[in-house]
């Protein structure tokens, strides 16, 4: 569950037409900061994860209209609280009040605990800068392992923006929509959802063969009960990993993504992601050509058992040396390369 604040307080408001509006202030583990973990829903075309600098918003498919999340910080990383508000008809709901736990705690990692990766890396020459520099970041991703699975499948062999733009399409055809204040939102299709179309449905989406197949696969599993998110999280990491590839369409890295951005893992290492072997190789550690994914995961061993966050403080300082770097022109991209998972 979200980390209540200290005195417990909660405050729940009916406004007009049935909507009810419930808000509590809640305490994340600090330092946290929401501006630079949830800065990644704004890199790629988004319609499920809002973000406008300042409140992160969600749609949770809860009851008939769903209740819209909001979050708000206050305060600075290391005084960090989190205004959550909840509006909806059934916005003062355990059902809803869940669903926004598992929104804050796992993806936006609110409840991740980064002080011991903090002390554990602050001698290590490759996370000392971006740890002082990325203060409060936490691994972004989604709040469930279908979501996760979904959009690291859509990730595969191509470039991230090309992956989400998909994703886009497919919430606003399939998922749930909802106006509040003169704004329309959208909610994450559920599985059972999916399971609704087929393989060559869902083609539509620019899919291929291949990927459809895919995805109709984990939905009928999601939605059928032959894969659950309880059985997923019992299991260690490995153990984990290998259940997942078993399904249609999954290997390593796909389930690698999933574990760290569905279920929050703190030392999944998805060592054959280009942005490891090329971007993080050649722009952190040095080398002059790609790694291959056996060197990366070796190299990786250092960062145990927080590999997950050193790998998003890896991707965040990339991301800044690119931003302050001189445009150069554009390398051929290969078609078969896999997303990347900044």
């Amino acid at each position: 569950m979200i980390p209540r604040r200290r005195d417990g307080s909660q405050d729940v408001l009916a406004p007009a037409r049935g909507s009810v509006t419930f808000r509590e202030l809640v305490e994340p583990k600090r330092p946290y900061s929401l501006a630079l973990t949830a800065e990644r829903y704004t890199r790629f075309p988004e319609a499920v994860d809002r973000f406008d600098g300042r409140v992160y918003r969600r749609l949770l498919p809860i009851g008939r209209g769903g209740v819209l999340l909001s979050v708000e910080q206050e305060g600075p990383p290391s005084r960090a609280r989190l205004r959550m508000s909840l509006e909806g008809r059934e916005a003062d709901s355990p059902a809803a009040r869940d669903a926004a736990a598992r929104v804050v705690t796992v993806a936006l990692g609110a409840g991740a605990d980064v002080a011991a990766f903090y002390r554990a890396a602050r001698s290590d020459p490759v996370l000392e800068s971006p740890i002082r520099a990325f203060r409060g970041l936490r691994v972004a991703g989604a709040p469930s392992l279908w979501e996760a699975l979904l959009t690291a499948v859509l990730s595969q062999q191509v470039n991230l923006r090309f992956a989400y733009d998909i994703r886009r399409e497919i919430a606003l055809e399939l998922g749930l929509r909802r106006a509040f204040g003169g704004d329309t939102y959208v909610a994450f299709p559920s599985p059972e959802r999916i399971a609704r179309e087929t393989a060559s449905t869902l083609r539509r989406f620019r899919l291929s063969g291949s990927k459809a197949r895919a995805i109709a696969g984990l939905a009928h599993a999601f939605a059928g009960g032959a894969l659950s998110e309880p059985e997923i999280s019992g299991l260690p990491d490995e153990e984990a990993i290998e259940r997942l590839t078993r399904l249609r369409g999954v290997g390593r890295w796909t389930a690698e993504i999933a574990l760290l951005r569905g279920l929050g893992r703190a030392d999944v290492f998805p060592a054959g992601d280009l942005g490891v072997v090329k971007h993080l190789a050649r722009g952190l550690l040095g080398r002059a050509a790609n790694a291959s994914e056996t060197e990366m995961r070796s190299f990786a061993e250092r960062w145990k058992p927080y590999r997950s966050f050193a790998l998003v403080y890896c991707y965040a300082e990339l991301i800044r040396r690119r931003s302050s770097a001189p445009p150069a022109r554009p390398a051929p991209r290969s078609p078969r390369a896999r997303g990347s998972a900044p």
